[in-house]
């Protein structure tokens, strides 16, 4: 009886011992086979992606440039004299042909009134010496002597007229007369400013473009552009391009117009401006970083079976954050947008949780 306890007691303590030893090991294996398999999963490297996608594209030009009036003068008297009237208020509106200053012109009419008294009496004489010489009493000579002198009479009263309209300021055109320099009683010369005269109907907004776009701007093309302390943006539209690259800077100037019914647009503004070249309705475009500069030719990653493999592309128009690929990818194809500098041909690649 206590032979078999015993070796009842020995196979017990036997199988406890072959329980301590296999359990540790078994343990070790599945330790062993998990780590094995978390260190497979970190092989691959973690990347953000995007996938390939056809959108609509605008090739744009930006510049910076300067709003003008569409007719913008300066009032000056073309003769020296007296102001006798100011016929405009600073900041009216005027219209063309308008009488705005007069300057004395008391001398001109009185030489004009003396050029008339005289030109009765070179009449006379010219008709009397007409019939003189048809009845060949007097010689032709005298006669045009006498012709001679009443051409010269009216020569001489239309110069006088004409002095005395040049006393005359008028408006040359529709517009807003600015801050007036003189009164009256003020002697002018021609150097001397009295106002400004602005038509602003509409604008004119002058800006460059680098020599390299010459080819593709023109007459007719659309601009946007912002004013500063004017909220929203306003369209215009290219009418003229200087047929002539500046050397100092070279850029090509271009002259743009733009309705101004409401009034808001002041000629002098600072204008940035947004000229669109072209549109691309189905452009194929990648995030910028995704381009890899590599002797001499631009490649980009893509995803095929879980690898990166290189692709080699040519680009076209760049924006601010994409650029355009002409050929190379394909939409629905998968690029890499991260992690690029670490990625080899073949290289295993899984997200990292920023694909779009």
């Amino acid at each position: 009886m206590k032979k078999r306890t015993r070796n009842i007691l020995y196979g017990i303590a036997g199988l406890v011992v072959v329980i301590l030893v296999t359990s540790p090991k078994l343990s070790i294996f599945g330790s062993d086979s998990s780590s094995s398999g978390a260190q497979v999963m970190d092989m691959r490297l973690p990347v953000s992606m995007v996938v390939v996608k056809q959108e609509r594209v605008e090739d744009k030009i930006r510049s910076t440039g300067t709003v003008l009036a569409n007719e913008e003068v300066e009032l000056r008297s073309e003769t020296a004299g007296t102001i006798r009237r100011i016929l405009f208020k600073e900041g009216s509106r005027v219209a063309k042909g308008d009488l705005l200053v007069k300057i004395d012109d008391s001398e001109l009419q009185a030489q004009l009134q003396k050029l008339q008294s005289q030109i009765k009496l070179a009449r006379e004489v010219e008709q009397r010496r007409r019939s003189l010489r048809d009845s060949s009493l007097i010689s032709s000579e005298e006669y045009e002597r006498s012709l001679h002198e009443l051409n010269s009479t009216h020569a001489d009263i239309a110069l006088t007229r004409a002095r005395i309209v040049k006393t005359e300021i008028r408006a040359p055109f529709d517009g807003i007369v600015g801050i007036r320099y003189v009164s009256e009683g003020s002697y002018v010369t021609p150097t001397t400013k009295i106002a400004s005269l602005q038509n602003l109907a509409s604008v004119k907004i002058d800006f460059s473009v680098p020599e390299r776009y010459v080819n593709d701007v023109h007459k007719g093309q659309q601009i946007n552009f912002r004013l500063t302390g004017i909220s929203g943006s306003y369209a215009g539209e290219i009418f003229a391009v200087e047929p002539k690259i500046d050397p100092s800077t070279r850029t090509v100037l271009l002259r743009a117009v733009c309705s101004n019914d409401d009034g808001k647009i002041i000629p002098g503004a600072f204008a940035e401006i947004e000229l669109i070249l072209r549109k691309i309705e189905n452009a194929v475009m990648i995030p910028t970083e995704a381009l890899i500069p590599e002797l001499g030719k631009q490649i980009v990653y893509c995803v095929e079976n879980g690898q990166a493999q290189p692709r080699e592309v040519t680009t076209g128009i760049r924006t601010d954050r994409a650029i355009q690929i002409i050929t190379g990818l394909q939409t629905q194809d998968t690029v890499i947008t991260s992690g690029t500098l670490q990625l080899r041909p073949g290289t295993p690649v899984r997200p990292s949780g920023n694909t779009s």
